[in-house]
């Protein structure tokens, strides 16, 4: 913002320079700083002596966020955990459907393995976690693993 004032309004008493124009340069000062922090060639005025008095090098670092790596979690089959029990797992900690759950436990009867979901390390270690305290709790040798997809 400039902001200009007549010299002669309020320059008698400072020595003909008013407070006005101080900020006029001070904002000019400062526009020119940033203007030569974004173009670096048009911004310079100093011929390329290199950095003149009050130059100011702005540098905007980014950040760049990886993604986390994903785990599937799968159920194994066994020949002792009964089916409605895979089922009930599959609805209570993996939000699965009654269709979805039955869908997939029977793919785990059939192929040995089954994918319930796939999520970062921490979600997937707590659903492997609760699902194998779950199967113990009521004395299933049901496996739920995961692994890095």
């Amino acid at each position: 913002m400039k902001v200009a004032k007549h010299a002669g309004s309020f320059g008698a008493g400072h020595g003909g320079r008013s407070r006005g124009m101080s900020v006029l340069n001070d904002a000019s000062r400062s526009d020119g700083a940033v203007r030569a922090a974004r173009d670096p060639q048009r911004g310079n005025t100093d011929n390329g002596r290199g950095g003149g008095p009050g130059a100011v090098v702005i540098t905007r670092t980014r950040t760049q966020t990886k993604k986390p790596s994903m785990y599937r979690v799968l159920i194994l089959n066994d020949d002792y955990t009964p089916m409605e029990f895979v089922v009930t797992v599959l609805r209570r900690y993996f939000n699965k459907t009654a269709d979805e759950a039955t869908s997939i436990m029977l793919h785990v009867h059939n192929q040995g393995v089954g994918e319930c979901g796939v999520y970062t390390y921490e979600v997937a270690e707590t659903k492997v976690t609760q699902v194998m305290d779950f199967a113990r709790k009521h004395q299933h040798p049901l496996q739920c693993i995961m692994e890095k997809k």
